[in-house]
């Protein structure tokens, strides 16, 4: 046993990983083992197996069931082998059992592939598109990627019940430098060979350890999203450095470049001298320091502190004079080619001009110079100039036509130009440069200065800028029209905050870096030309470069730029920016640059849902290369979704234990193996201890069992336009608490329902339906409407709010009760019509659902019994329910709410006097089609309040007017009516009875002051919504007041005989 811990905590999370696999297959191969031929006896039924052990304090209510040990019977892509509910496994909801071969099932029928007409063309509702946004192969998914998928897929289903022409695209972004920095750190960690570093591989053998790992994550993230349900069409999965893909963005490249929008320039660029690379802004993270502080630096030994400003002196050339400047990096002074002072500023208008001598590098000069940009009332008014390390100063540079002096090399090692600090690391020759000026009598003082540090949001290390030709792309000339799709309302973007946050970063872009010193991506599509007898040449001068597709047509453009020359080519060794590919995603996905039939039906796409903080980074750049590539928009709409944060309101990081693997939800996890996984990746030893005291803290008990559908539902519950929400497995676990109640419902329909019964032919009104089945189809109906338009306002919290109070208040909790009786007690033809409602009800609501829910739905829906003539093999498929005003019946609907309050009424009266012999109950109607309805409906009454609790009740109904009984305590139902419970000399404390009752009345006075305040000001406003919020109001007030007075009549008679 000591030997397979040892073992777990050293092998690598590729070993893991490939372990896991092995294993998985092992099982997929035992279970097809076991699995029983059909019987060969004709007429013979196949024999059961047993089930396991009942468990009956599992700690899910409902779940009473242990099924670690179950194994699917259904053959793979088969229709799941549907068990009678009465059987083992089956008795409860589990969500392992129903969640197990239904993906296998959709999947081998061909469900998720666009349906069109038989001669290809879209559906008559047209075409629903969503191309996935790609995760990247750095590792397993999380619960954040496990949000968005669950509302593309909602909405993904939607559409497709609705009949659209639905297509969902897969895929996953190779990550550029995402992935080669997890596979160094995992070299690191665990070194091939003895070699733990990529600079100890050729570059090929480096792309192939990468390809490894994107291997193995590539399969685990598919893995996770066939377990979340996801509908996407598998057979049009892309890769974003595939070959169709890579021809895309050489091309793009090309294109590009060839109109003059991609050009080489010699620019500072945000360098990682830990990675070696250039970095894009949203792979730098900005922390904001009060003071002096000191950080960790990768690659340093003690602490480096920042958030000092640090004085020195200049010596004025020909004189004694010095000028006095500040910084906070002291050690760039080595690169410093000038000074510069506001041109307003007297006290420096003599300097202006004049050169002084640098220090330390006594040969270089440095220019006084005067500028406007100059921040007089920082350190001393007088700035050194950097041009090669300042983004500031390097327009200064430019302005002024001063020198660019490089002193870094790409490792943050100083080189030469650093004259005596060169080989240094950069910030020891920071400590070094301050006591050489102290030796020299030109270090003044330092002072405590707020700042704020660029850290690379990938190794940790201090960001540096670098002047280094690469590659960049205008982007002054592109923002135009993407700026103008998003204004006209061409392109639409929710929420409309997010439409604000776009327009500000296209407004304010600036010419985009695409050059990436990696190894892992695309390699960019350039050629350096070398002529025979010349020199090298620049690497930043555009001549010397040619871009074409293939490096033959880049040979012969070479030579055609320099003919008669002896010319060779180089192709250029950095990768483009991730970026780049990622923005062709939406066009690419379709076969562009062919023109392909999938381009021409499914193209622009039409939904694109993201996160906000990538809105600016991604979005934008499909927008700008859809409009310059194709002319056309690239999606329709852009939703954006909220940023998942833990409990205690952090961002998702691995280094803080909070990252969650959604399968960990699905399957529950135990907190060891929780721990085990922080262990198996790459974090420090360090960061593993403070991951685990997350973990103890809010999952001391692991996490228990939630499957997809909870899951998918509770992420679908939370979402809001709000920039962040929270995970919360208690929420989740109320999720599950909801699906067990649908399960043991339909459980309960099927039952009542019995074998034989078949469905009418249609689920149109009979006429012959009672008060409380036109009360449920009724709601049913608003239903199906209310959730169709909040899946088309993207509103996804009302529409699983929608769904949850149709299914669970509405359908389970009253219909369901009130039809026991009708089926049990009432005439055939009642009984009959009772069935069809509860099927119809129940059939609907699984529709409904079924977007969120769809392991679930699918389950109980492939058990009910299809219509005759109704062929439809899945729910996947099926029709969505939509608003018909056929059943639509507002008065039904006000009517059974009366019985439901009366049943109400009662109830809450029994329960709060709980005398065991309580007699009479009274209901007073208050006009006659309140005593009309309760009359009639006088069963309904006594079955949803629960009636045969209580045998010694007796409800008597009292006409309009007639006197209400002496002695009783009221409920105010509505101004419909009251209910009445006798609890005359049944009460010890009247005194505290009364106590309340004026407690209530204040209450109730309260209410009916804030109606009429809100009557008043809604009256100030037109519109119909105000209108038909008037009229709510109205009615309310009339209950409100219909109340007070009952209330006040109780307390009236019972003061009376208080002696």
């Amino acid at each position: 046993m000591a030997h397979t811990q040892t073992l777990e905590k050293t092998i690598s999370e590729e070993q893991r990983l490939k372990l896991e696999n092995f294993a998985s297959k092992r099982e997929q191969q035992a279970q097809r083992g076991q699995q029983q031929p059909p019987s060969s006896v004709p007429g013979e039924k196949p024999k059961k197996q047993r089930a396991p052990a009942v468990e009956p304090n599992d700690w899910v209510e409902g779940t009473a069931v242990e099924a670690k040990k179950w194994v699917e019977e259904t053959p793979a892509g088969q229709k799941t082998v549907l068990n009678p509910l009465d059987n083992g496994l089956n008795k409860t909801y589990l969500p392992k059992v129903v969640e197990s071969a239904w993906y296998s099932f959709w999947e081998t029928q061909g469900l998720f592939q666009p349906r069109t007409e038989r001669d290809g063309s879209l559906r008559p509702k047209g075409k629903y598109v969503i191309a996935m946004p790609p995760p990247n192969v750095t590792g397993r998914l999380h619960i954040g990627q496990a949000l968005a998928l669950s509302l593309e897929d909602t909405l993904v289903r939607w559409y497709r019940m609705r009949q659209f022409s639905t297509l969902y695209i897969p895929g996953c972004d190779h990550a550029g430098i995402a992935t080669q920095a997890v596979v160094e750190k995992q070299l690191a960690k665990h070194p091939k060979g003895g070699k733990s570093r990529r600079q100890d591989f050729s570059r090929a053998e480096f792309v192939r350890l990468c390809q490894d790992w994107k291997r193995i994550y590539h399969q685990a993230i598919n893995e996770t999203i066939r377990r979340l349900g996801v509908s996407v069409d598998w057979s049009r999965e892309v890769f974003t450095m595939g070959p169709q893909f890579s021809t895309a963005v050489t091309e793009a490249f090309v294109q590009l470049h060839s109109e003059g929008l991609i050009y080489r320039a010699n620019r500072l660029v945000h360098w990682s001298c830990r990675l070696s690379t250039a970095l894009s802004a949203t792979e730098v993270d900005y922390k904001e320091l009060e003071g002096p502080t000191k950080l960790n630096v990768p690659g340093y030994d003690k602490k480096i502190e920042f958030g000092t400003l640090a004085y020195f002196k200049y010596p004025i050339e020909g004189s004694d004079q010095t000028i006095e400047v500040a910084t906070t990096r002291p050690e760039t002074m080595l690169g410093d080619t000038a000074i510069a002072v506001h041109p307003q500023d007297d006290r420096y208008k003599d300097f202006v001009g004049k050169t002084v001598r640098h220090p330390i590098v006594p040969y270089r000069k440095l220019m006084i110079v005067a500028d406007e940009c100059v921040d007089s009332e920082f350190g001393t008014g007088a700035v050194k100039v950097t041009p090669a390390h300042e983004h500031d100063d390097f327009k200064l540079g430019k302005k002024h036509d001063l020198p660019f002096i490089n002193i870094l090399n790409e490792d943050g090692t100083l080189n030469h130009n650093a004259g005596p600090f060169a080989g240094e690391k950069r910030f020891n020759a920071r400590y070094g440069v301050i006591e050489e000026l102290k030796k020299l009598g030109l270090y003044t003082r330092e002072e405590p200065n707020k700042m704020v540090i660029p850290i690379c949001s990938r190794s940790g290390d201090i960001i540096e800028p670098l002047l280094k030709p690469q590659w960049w792309m205008k982007m002054e000339p592109l923002l135009k029209p993407a700026i103008a799709v998003v204004e006209s309302g061409e392109l639409v973007i929710r929420p409309e905050v997010q439409k604000k946050v776009y327009l500000q970063w296209m407004r304010d872009t600036q010419d985009w870096c695409l050059s990436r010193q990696l190894w892992w991506g695309h390699q960019i599509p350039a050629y350096y030309i070398s002529i025979e007898g010349e020199d090298c040449g620049n690497d930043a001068d555009s001549d010397r470069w040619v871009c074409e597709r293939t490096e033959r047509e880049a040979q012969e453009k070479a030579e055609r730029q320099f003919p008669g020359k002896k010319v060779t080519i180089k192709r250029d060794e950095d990768v483009l920016d991730t970026w780049f590919s990622s923005g062709l995603w939406p066009f690419s996905v379709l076969g562009w640059p062919d023109k392909t039939l999938d381009l021409e039906n499914y193209f622009p796409n039409t939904t694109m849902e993201t996160g906000w903080d990538i809105l600016p980074f991604w979005v934008s750049r499909m927008v700008i290369f859809s409009l310059k590539l194709t002319g056309k928009v690239p999606f329709t709409e852009v939703f954006c979704h909220a940023m998942v944060r833990d409990r205690d309101g952090r961002k998702m990081s691995k280094s803080h234990g909070n990252v969650i693997d959604p399968i960990d939800i699905v399957d529950g996890v135990s907190l060891g193996d929780l721990h085990q996984k922080l262990v198996n990746g790459n974090l420090a030893k360090s960061e593993v201890e403070k991951a685990e005291k997350y973990q103890k803290k809010f999952f001391p008990q692991g996490i228990p069992e939630i499957g997809a559908d909870a899951l998918r539902f509770s992420l679908l519950n939370t979402q809001a336009s709000n920039s962040y929400i929270t995970i919360d497995i208690e929420t989740m676990s109320r999720s599950k608490r909801f699906c067990n109640k649908i399960y043991q419902a339909t459980k309960y329909v099927l039952g009542k329902l019995g074998d034989g019964f078949v469905p009418r032919d249609s689920r149109a009104l009979t006429g012959k339906e009672g008060l409380p089945e036109r009360w449920i189809l009724t709601k049913m109906n608003m239903a199906a409407r209310q959730m169709n338009q909040a899946l088309e306002e993207r509103d996804f919290p009302r529409s699983a709010k929608i769904i949850y109070r149709y299914l669970y208040d509405e359908l389970f909790d009253i219909y369901i009760e009130n039809s026991k009786s009708i089926i049990s007690n009432g005439m055939p033809e009642e009984a009959r019509s009772a069935r069809d409602t509860l099927y119809t009800a129940m059939e609907s609501g699984l529709r409904l659902l079924s977007p969120f829910m769809p392991f679930l739905t699918e389950e109980l829906w492939q058990r009910l019994p299809r219509r005759p003539g109704d062929d439809t093999s899945s729910i996947t498929i099926a029709e969505y329910p939509e608003y018909q005003s056929s059943f639509y019946d507002p008065r039904s609907e006000v009517a059974y709410e009366l019985v439901q309050s009366c049943s109400k009424g009662i109830r809450s009266l029994v329960e709060k006097y709980a005398f065991h012999d309580i007699e009479d109950v009274y209901i007073a109607a208050l006009n006659q089609t309140s005593y009309d309805t309760v009359s009639a409906q006088l069963s309904a009454i006594e079955s949803l309040a629960r009636y045969s609790r209580y045998k010694s009740l007796k409800i008597s109904i009292l006409k309009p007017g007639e006197v209400n009984p002496p002695g009783c305590a009221v409920f105010p139902v509505s101004a419909d009516a009251n209910v009445y419970i006798e609890v005359k000399n049944r009460i010890q404390d009247v005194a505290g009875e009364l106590r309340k009752a004026k407690l209530k009345v204040d209450h109730t006075r309260r209410e009916l002051t804030a109606t009429d305040a809100l009557m008043a000001e809604l009256s100030k406003v037109r519109g119909k919504d105000v209108t038909e919020a008037l009229q709510a109001e109205e009615s309310r007030k009339l209950n409100v007041e219909t109340g007070l007075r009952a209330l006040e009549a109780f307390i009236k008679e019972f003061e009376s005989t208080i002696v």
